[in-house]
């Protein structure tokens, strides 16, 4: 077990021997659930070290994904400088916004990472741009939910639901001013509703997924399923996709041991959303990479877990997202009692 401060100083160092060489380089910083963590805490087990490395131009290469680099895992991102044009531009985005809340810059040669932290700290907990995060995260829910293909078979329909379903906990993260995490974002969306009062409200959370009645017994048959998927997958990839570098083995200590520990921990409803986007990812690489006798084996494992969240054909999905869509007015209105409840937050009337 490492601590987060050599997972940061091992990202450093790769983004000095690898990023800093390419020659549209900007510069680089620390993304994700390390972002404001104590240096001696051990970096937890199915956390990786989120880096995003800045290229000129509005558009960038595909992102390299996960790596490990002096046994660290570290995840890379590509971000396009006209992202970053602005301090409003990152103010009003809740997916780059925390990453400049506190000190993350990794190498900025030409000050200005540094100088937009300081701008977007500054006004990071003013209520304006809460609320525009809010209603960004809260517009991708409404979005996602509205888009899905009815004529769509259901394994492809999963991931369009499935992620848009699991921002709902974003709207209240950032309500909340904290992090929104990906895979342990349920965990941290529970936490946000018992601070607030609003308690009653997380099984309903739950009940978008299908899974307020999951049991660790439950979730653990499940995740062995899911691993016998991972490890066909994960020998079957050929087919680039971007979400390659999250099932390979180097990863597998993410989306299986960090679900385990999750689960026996006491948390294993909130285990499930990371076991379903990893099943999904999983199927897709077998759909496309593996032979059929290898799909054939391992279908059944996806379509039990699928079953055990309530949903056996498209129907059920599309009407479990409808049920989200009637939900969302009430998402708005405890978003906005966090906001209003949430000392930190600056210009509340």
């Amino acid at each position: 077990m490492i601590t987060i401060g050599t997972a940061r100083q091992r990202a450093a160092e790769w983004v000095r021997e690898h990023a800093c060489m390419q020659a549209d380089y900007i510069g680089a910083y620390f993304s994700g659930s390390t972002v404001g963590r104590p240096e001696k805490e051990a970096l937890p087990t199915g956390s990786d070290v989120d880096v995003v490395v800045v290229l000129r131009g509005e558009t960038v290469p595909p992102k390299p994904g996960k790596t490990i680099y002096k046994d660290t895992l570290i995840e890379i991102t590509y971000l396009p400088f006209n992202q970053l044009a602005s301090a409003e531009r990152v103010l009003g985005s809740y997916h780059l916004a925390g990453s400049f809340r506190l000190p993350a810059v990794i190498d900025d040669p030409s000050g200005y990472l540094h100088q937009l932290q300081r701008q977007v700290s500054e006004k990071f907990a003013d209520e304006k741009w809460v609320k525009l995060r809010c209603e960004e995260a809260w517009n991708r829910v409404d979005q996602g939910l509205r888009s899905l293909n009815p004529s769509a078979p259901l394994f492809e329909l999963v991931m369009p639901w499935l992620f848009p379903t699991g921002v709902m906990t974003h709207v209240l993260l950032v309500a909340a001013l904290r992090n929104p995490t990906v895979r342990l974002r349920y965990l941290a969306a529970r936490r946000v509703l018992e601070d607030y009062g609003f308690e009653g409200a997380y099984p309903e959370l739950l009940g978008f997924l299908g899974c307020s009645g999951w049991t660790a017994r439950l979730a653990e048959r499940h995740l062995e399923g899911l691993e016998r998927c991972f490890e066909a997958a994960a020998a079957a990839a050929r087919t680039p996709l971007a979400f390659s570098s999250d099932i390979t083995p180097g990863a597998k200590t993410i989306a299986i041991d960090g679900s385990l520990e999750l689960i026996r921990s006491g948390n294993p409803r909130e285990a499930v959303f990371w076991i379903g986007v990893t099943h999904a990812r999983c199927h897709h690489i077998l759909s496309i990479d593996a032979e059929a006798e290898v799909r054939r084996a391992h279908e059944p494992f996806f379509a039990r877990f699928l079953a055990d969240l309530g949903i056996h054909s498209s129907g059920d999905l599309l009407r479990r997202a409808e049920e989200g869509l009637r939900f969302l007015p009430k998402l708005r209105q405890i978003a906005e009692s966090i906001m209003h409840a949430n000392p930190e937050i600056t210009g509340i009337e």
